[in-house]
Order: structure tokens, then C-alpha cells, then sequence
């Protein structure tokens, strides 16, 4: 069941790794306006379940607590995020950003029943290394004149580590409470969208396109797959795993021309693996055979 459900957990970072690919792919939409629509776009399979079984509703009944944690997580971090990207290099805010593995990581011996041992943090730390080779590539030079984006970057990493740590203790929560967070951030998306931004819309087939895979899958049934995976695998292994998502991004990227592959991914390669099958060491570790009695 607990590896079960690790593996499911890491079917969101391979979807997550689709997540630039697919927003390059969907033309110059806006920020929010296109989280507007693929968060909308995400949660249409789960309110075609809620219509086929009614009953199922009843999930969407939870604390106040389980709704601000939730909208918090999903919203909180792309709004940091987007924000982060207008108020500081692209570099320098997604390195930041991408401390949120690391953070679950050690954050996770703050959890009741885990644990933490060396190889989980030096496994990470294998991650966020090959990390900074693919985000550094061009260097890095952290300006004091970018603050606020490197602040904003700064809580987007601890948003959604903190959300990733807090809903492994709503375990008892069904995981289609998840809709009710799409739709929210959805909502809440758009009233950003009409605030701050100017409407695009995609220019053609391949752009719509885009845009309903980024719904469905990183934007859609990623957080879905995120949400059974924290709650009932080992969160350690899924936090030093996803470092994972920003290599495979790149080699996707590589792929459909949008990047170009070099000896950094390479080393990026080895090292974020590394990191990840060290620290997922226990997952792999066979059990000793039952004495026969």
C-alpha cells in the first residue's frame, strides 16, 4: 500500500514535468488567465464523477482548516510564483523556488511516525545540486534590487512544502476534496487575471491543444495523484524524488526543440537520480524472508 501510493505520488512529478512544456507550447496567454482556465479545465473529471455518483459530494464537507490549507497550497504557490517571475530573474526565482523539495524533505521529522535519517537529506541535497546546474546554467547573481521577487520566491518554496507536509496529516480527507481546491484556485485566478492582466487567447489548434493538456494532467490530475501520494506513501522519498521534474522538463524541452541538450544535463542527470535512489534506499531494500517456524 505505502509503496503503492508513493509510486502513484510520483506520477504528479512526471506530469509536473510536462508543466514547461506545455506552457510554452500554449502561446502568450497571461499567467492567470491560463491558470484560470487549466485549473477549470482540471477539475472537469472530477465534477463529471461528482454527477455520475452524488454522494460523493458529501467529501466536499470538511474544516475550515482542510479549505485554507488547500486553496492556500494551490493558489498561494502559483500566485508567489507568477509573482516572483514579474520581480526577479527567471533564474535566480525558480532556484529559489525549487527549495520546496529539500524543505519537505527535512520538514518531514516533524511528522508523526517518520523519521528522518542522512541519506534523505544528502539525497535531496544531490537534487537540489543537479537543480542548480539546469536553472544556473547562465550563473547565478542574486541583486538586491529584485527583493520582492526573491522574497515572493522565498514563500513560494515554503508554501507548498507547508502544504505538502500539512495534508499528510489530513490523511482521513478523501483526496476529491482536491476539485473544490481546483476550482477555488480557478475562481480566484481569474479575479487576479481581470485585475492585472490584458486577455490573449491562443492562435490556433496546437495552442488550444496545449492548454487542455496543461489542464488535465500537471495543472488537473497531477495535484490529485500529489495529494494520495503525501497522505498515505513516504513523503520523504516523493520530496528528494522531485527534484526529478525540472531534469525532465528539461530533456522534454530538448526534445521538442525548445531546448538545447549539453553535458550539464548530463551531470544534472546523474546527480539528480543519484539523489533520488539514495534517498528512496528503504523502498528499494529487500525484506528478509520469513523463518519458517
Amino acid at each position: 500500500m505505502r509503496t503503492r501510493a508513493t509510486l502513484i505520488g510520483f506520477t504528479a512529478i512526471l506530469m509536473w514535468s510536462f508543466l514547461a512544456f506545455f506552457t510554452a507550447a500554449s502561446g502568450k496567454m497571461p499567467p492567470f488567465q491560463l491558470s484560470a482556465i487549466a485549473f477549470a479545465i482540471g477539475s472537469l473529471p472530477s465534477i463529471v464523477a461528482f454527477a455520475v455518483r452524488p454522494e460523493r459530494l458529501r467529501s466536499l464537507r470538511q474544516p475550515l482548516k482542510v479549505w485554507v490549507t488547500g486553496v492556500a497550497g494551490l493558489f498561494g504557490y502559483h500566485f508567489l510564483y507568477f509573482t516572483a517571475l514579474r520581480n526577479a530573474p527567471v533564474v535566480e526565482a525558480g532556484l529559489i523556488a525549487y527549495l520546496w523539495p529539500l524543505l519537505i524533505v527535512v520538514g518531514s521529522a516533524l511528522l508523526p511516525g517518520e523519521r528522518l535519517r542522512w541519506y534523505h537529506v544528502v539525497g535531496a541535497l544531490a537534487g537540489l545540486s543537479g537543480t542548480v546546474l539546469i536553472v544556473g546554467k547562465d550563473g547565478v547573481d542574486f541583486d538586491p534590487a529584485y527583493l520582492l521577487g526573491y522574497s515572493a520566491a522565498f514563500l513560494c518554496a515554503f508554501t507548498w512544502s507547508g502544504y505538502s507536509l500539512l495534508t499528510r496529516r489530513f490523511d482521513a480527507v478523501s483526496t476529491d476534496v482536491v476539485t473544490g481546491f481546483c476550482l477555488a484556485t480557478s475562481v480566484l485566478s481569474l479575479v487576479c487575471h481581470l485585475l492585472l492582466e490584458t486577455t490573449a487567447w491562443p492562435t490556433d489548434a496546437w495552442e488550444w491543444l496545449a492548454v487542455v493538456g496543461l489542464g488535465l494532467f500537471p495543472v488537473g490530475a497531477a495535484f490529485y495523484a500529489w495529494d494520495y501520494g503525501v497522505k498515505n506513501g513516504d513523503i520523504q522519498i516523493l520530496g528528494a524524488s522531485s527534484y526529478a521534474a525540472p531534469l525532465l522538463s528539461t530533456l522534454i524541452l530538448a526534445l521538442f526543440g525548445f531546448a538545447e541538450p549539453n553535458l550539464r544535463i548530463v551531470l544534472a542527470c546523474l546527480l539528480i537520480t543519484g539523489g533520488a535512489v539514495l534517498a528512496a534506499r528503504e523502498m528499494f531494500r529487500r525484506r528478509p524472508a520469513p523463518v519458517a517456524g
